[in-house]
């Protein structure tokens, strides 16, 4: 997600600037000097300067020194969110529940210079090399790369387990106000943007049942499976025996009192269990549902292989993911993303994931990309964390409750642009001399 658009090269600035006199400088000098064209914001100073049209319809105000050294020291996106999550950054004309506006608005009419080095010299001189130092991040803020390696390798299971503890367990009670009462946390499927949320979730759950061609009496197992929505689905709607495994323990937890409180003992059941530990019996259908995502690319084959050897013969897989637009973009997420949202995270093209599912022995059945029913979705979740404001930042806190705001409002933005992409792919265990009992043409509606 990207906050603010750089504009490449150098623009020049007066002789008689107060950079190039090396004069003290007030914040709005620095805004001058770092960006090109007119401001569509309105930008205020601790120091009581200002800087863009007085009527703009939004405002960001420095707040502090502290919020100013966010900024210069990680610039893009990172400063920016700690300087944000910190509260030194302050935004009026938005909700922060909401910032959809404020961040289109920075992306599409924002335009920053890169100075020349000797104006970025004068530049820090005038503001003072303190400012250079980095303050401590928010406490919100995951460790960078290099230091998560302490609590192992990238994707080891100890620390996929606290990559995943770090997005998810939260608090149960916040993800109930922002998802809403079906506690999914993953695209719905709207037949029309007028569509409630609640309506759109269980028509995703009910679109992925009919793909995998459940019945009464199937065994489902859901990796990756969260509250357990899929799992209380099929249970509940088709008499599916079905078992979701998780490695958050307050999903766990939540989804075992869910499964327990409406009457759905002994056909669903949810574990604290890694998917690489899941049982190995074979199952009629495998879904997994927002797992992808965090299993790392280099692990598709391990990870899709396990899936395919938990399926019994002629069985269907159902990969429902977010993926990048294609298979150049980077996997690795952004700063902002890795270290507030999603440590570890990584996201393929559409056409990665196809090929490692049939690299896995899987034959691909279906594909269809998503893209637009999550943007919709991330809309209603944020009208929901807006609706519930006061609630979850007690309950989480401020800083939380803005970085998912924040996080939540830009994705929906990069699902709207076409920045990224969600792609169900339904598969099976096609047998060795190409036998399945996949019929000539779908036998699901879509």
């Amino acid at each position: 997600m990207s906050l603010i658009d750089r504009h490449q090269g150098a623009a020049s600035v007066p002789a008689t600037s107060p950079v190039s006199r090396g004069r003290g400088l007030t914040l709005a000098d620095v805004i001058r000097t770092l960006t090109t064209g007119p401001l569509p914001v309105r930008i205020t100073g601790f120091d009581g300067s200002a800087v863009g049209p007085a009527d703009a319809g939004i405002t960001l105000a420095i707040r502090s020194p502290r919020g100013l050294s966010y900024l210069l020291t990680a610039p893009g996106d990172l400063g920016m969110a700690r300087a944000y999550v910190s509260g030194d950054l302050g935004l009026t004309g938005v909700h922060p529940g909401d910032p959809y506006e404020a961040l289109r608005v920075l992306k599409d009419e924002l335009r920053l210079r890169v100075p020349p080095v000797a104006e970025a010299v004068a530049l820090v001189r005038g503001l003072g090399w303190e400012r250079l130092l980095p303050p401590p991040p928010p406490p919100q803020e995951a460790l960078p790369r290099w230091k998560r390696v302490l609590g192992g390798l990238r994707h080891s299971r100890v620390r996929d387990s606290g990559a995943i503890s770090h997005h998810y367990d939260v608090s149960n009670a916040f993800y109930e106000k922002v998802l809403g009462e079906s506690m999914t946390y993953t695209c719905a499927v709207f037949r029309s943007p007028q569509d409630t949320l609640e309506v759109a979730q269980a028509a995703k759950y009910d679109l992925v049942a009919q793909k995998l061609a459940v019945k009464a009496g199937m065994r489902l197992l859901d990796v990756g499976c969260g509250w357990g929505g899929m799992v209380r689905h099929v249970a509940r709607e088709y008499g599916v025996q079905a078992l979701g495994v998780t490695l958050s323990r307050s999903q766990a937890q939540w989804a075992q009192a869910a499964i327990e409180r409406e009457g759905l003992t002994g056909l669903a059941e949810v574990r604290y269990l890694d998917y690489r530990d899941a049982p190995r019996e074979q199952f009629d259908v495998v879904s997994s549902i927002g797992l992808t995502e965090h299993i790392g690319v280099r692990n598709y084959p391990a990870y899709f292989g396990a899936l395919r050897d938990r399926l019994r013969p002629d069985g269907r897989l159902l990969n429902h993911c977010i993926t990048r637009v294609d298979n150049r973009a980077p996997h690795r997420s952004g700063a902002f993303i890795d270290r507030y949202v999603f440590p570890d995270g990584e996201l393929a093209g559409p056409g990665r994931v196809l090929s490692e599912i049939h690299d896995a022995g899987l034959e691909v059945q279906h594909e269809e990309n998503l893209r637009r029913h999550y943007a919709l979705t991330l809309a209603a979740w944020c009208r929901n964390l807006v609706a519930n404001w006061d609630f979850c930042v007690a309950e989480v806190g401020a800083g939380t409750a803005r970085v998912w705001g924040l996080y939540m409002a830009g994705s929906r933005m990069a699902f709207e642009r076409n920045g990224i992409q969600l792609h169900q792919v339904l598969a099976t265990r096609t047998s060795a001399e190409g036998v399945t009992s996949y019929p000539l043409r779908p036998d699901w509606l879509p």
